[in-house]
């Protein structure tokens, strides 16, 4: 089976991406692939799977990421994660904390190429959604050149579905995972000549973009454009997704409006118990450019915890800012 196309999806990112920010970010794009954080394979093997893996109907398209290096425990979590629901497994090879190389997966795995292979191999064999991998361009002292051809090699052989290729190396040794996002100098270059060479690999690009037209000029050189932190902390971005990538409309006209499409799913939540801020902390960044939006998230960020929080008190924040158009607006 090969991945479906999408043109643009949002990183997984540890602490962030949970189901309720990828709810959020479904209401700004239909369109835009969405991830989960990445879930180690004890984790789903032996942890409260309900609370990792559930997830609501309308976040589809949704990949999973799975971090492990052990092919049948990433095969038996794969099965798992196939029957959630999931539209896709992808393996992470690019993730640089030292809890991970501990535990050996990650970036680290960017040394061990014939194990991601049999890694990816053991999860075809085990599920029939697409499996995928996501990588860096190399560890440490690795020629990149050498480092993304071996590793692609050893994926293709055992039948991956598309490769998402970080642009930078990671740092093993003497960058903290925050310095590893931004220190290592991007290499995009590198990734071009990878789909180059593989044109018939689906390849998506990450790695510091931070607008649509960087996007767009992308896309002209590879399949898809993974957006990490400003997916995150400027949202709105989303919006411009589904017109200027597939020639649809938005799914809501801006951030008001997807405040309001999102309230009946905060109000199921608080409902179930869930606190207002474990919904809205995901929601900071909207209205980035608009008079008004640090005193939103000041508001917001203050008020949120307290105790009975409720849609009065998001509503409350949102009255702080401006309905003239916004800077993102303006640049679309």
């Amino acid at each position: 089976m090969t991945k479906p196309h999408h043109k643009l999806s949002i990183a997984p990112m540890m602490d962030w991406t949970d189901r309720f920010c990828r709810s959020f970010h479904r209401v700004l794009s239909r369109r835009a692939l969405l991830y989960t954080e990445m879930v180690t394979t004890g984790a789903v093997l032996h942890g409260p799977r309900e609370r990792l893996l559930g997830f609501d109907g309308e976040q589809h398209p949704v990949v999973v990421q799975l971090g492990g290096s052990d092919p049948s425990d990433l095969a038996a979590a794969a099965r798992i994660c196939a029957d959630y629901g999931y539209d896709a497994i992808n393996l992470n090879v690019g993730c640089p904390s030292d809890r991970v190389q501990n535990g050996r997966f990650g970036a680290c795995l960017m040394l061990e190429p014939a194990l991601v292979g049999d890694c990816v191999a053991a999860m075809k064999a085990a599920v029939s959604v697409p499996v995928t991998v996501k990588c860096r361009i190399g560890v440490d002292d690795q020629d990149s050149e050498e480092a993304v051809d071996r590793l692609t090699d050893a994926v293709v052989a055992a039948g991956c579905d598309g490769l998402t290729v970080h642009a930078r190396k990671a740092w093993l040794k003497g960058l903290s995972p925050k310095e590893n996002r931004d220190i290592p100098p991007l290499d995009y270059g590198r990734v071009y000549r990878l789909k180059q060479a593989r044109p018939a690999l689906p390849i998506g690009i990450n790695g510091g973009v931070r607008s649509m037209d960087e996007v767009e000029a992308h896309l002209q050189h590879v399949d898809e454009v993974m957006l990490g932190r400003v997916a995150y902390h400027e949202p709105e971005i989303l919006l411009q997704v589904d017109p200027r990538l597939y020639g649809e409309t938005a799914p809501v006209p801006d951030g008001f409006a997807a405040v309001e499409a999102y309230e009946p799913y905060i109000a199921a939540r608080l409902a179930e118990g869930h606190r207002l801020h474990t919904l809205t902390r995901h929601m900071l960044g909207l209205f980035t450019g608009r008079p008004g939006a640090r005193a939103y998230r000041r508001h917001l960020a203050t008020e949120a915890n307290r105790p009975g929080a409720d849609l009065a008190t998001l509503r409350a924040a949102i009255a702080h800012v401006s309905r003239g158009p916004s800077a993102l607006e303006d640049a679309a």
